[in-house]
């Protein structure tokens, strides 16, 4: 997906940039401006999303060949979540008139669909599991999600840099609860 990526978004001249980020840097803010979407080319970033009193939850954990930031397209004119580095990334940012323009003049509509379409699947995935599985079964799925499991892909750890912390935000639980249910999958 990265080269194609790369391949459509070369026919975009202006409002295109590569941008770096050093490890655990924030890309943008929840709230701020939304005015650009960007293309993951090297590294991870994790989108999260926080309440006035506090909390936080990870919503998704990005890789290279992803996008984020595509609300600017429909109307949204903020942020909604947060977006860090996990570690080292480079980025193609393009702005939001250009995106607009290239998704009406060429290939890259039916790529982009498709992408959103499988993101769409996720969440829905994420919305149920939430609602109707136990924190240890959510858990167990998050873990089969980071390390990329399933019959098309070949299985690799899980991201460095995710703690159980980053697991009760994502899980929707505390970090106690992480660690027993961690403890229970080694003993098993």
């Amino acid at each position: 997906p990265l080269v194609q990526w790369a391949r459509l978004l070369a026919g975009i001249a202006e409002g295109k940039s590569l941008v770096e980020y050093r490890a655990s840097r924030t890309i943008f803010m929840q709230g701020q401006p939304a005015d650009c979407l960007l293309f993951v080319v090297q590294g991870k970033v994790r989108l999260a999303v926080g309440s006035k009193e506090g909390k936080e939850a990870i919503v998704a954990t990005l890789g290279p060949g992803e996008f984020f930031g595509e609300g600017c397209l429909v109307g949204q004119s903020v942020r909604m979540s947060t977006a860090t580095t996990v570690g080292g990334c480079t980025l193609i940012r393009v702005e939001r008139q250009a995106m607009s323009a290239q998704l009406r003049d060429g290939q890259l509509a039916g790529v982009f669909i498709n992408q959103l379409l499988a993101r769409l699947v996720r969440y829905e995935a994420d919305l149920a599991d939430q609602m109707v599985n136990s924190s240890e079964k959510r858990l167990a799925r998050m873990l089969l999600l980071l390390s990329h499991f399933g019959p098309k892909s070949v299985t690799e750890s899980v991201a460095p840099g995710v703690s159980q912390e980053h697991l009760a935000q994502m899980v929707g639980t505390t970090r106690s609860r992480i660690n027993f249910f961690m403890n229970k999958f080694r003993k098993l």
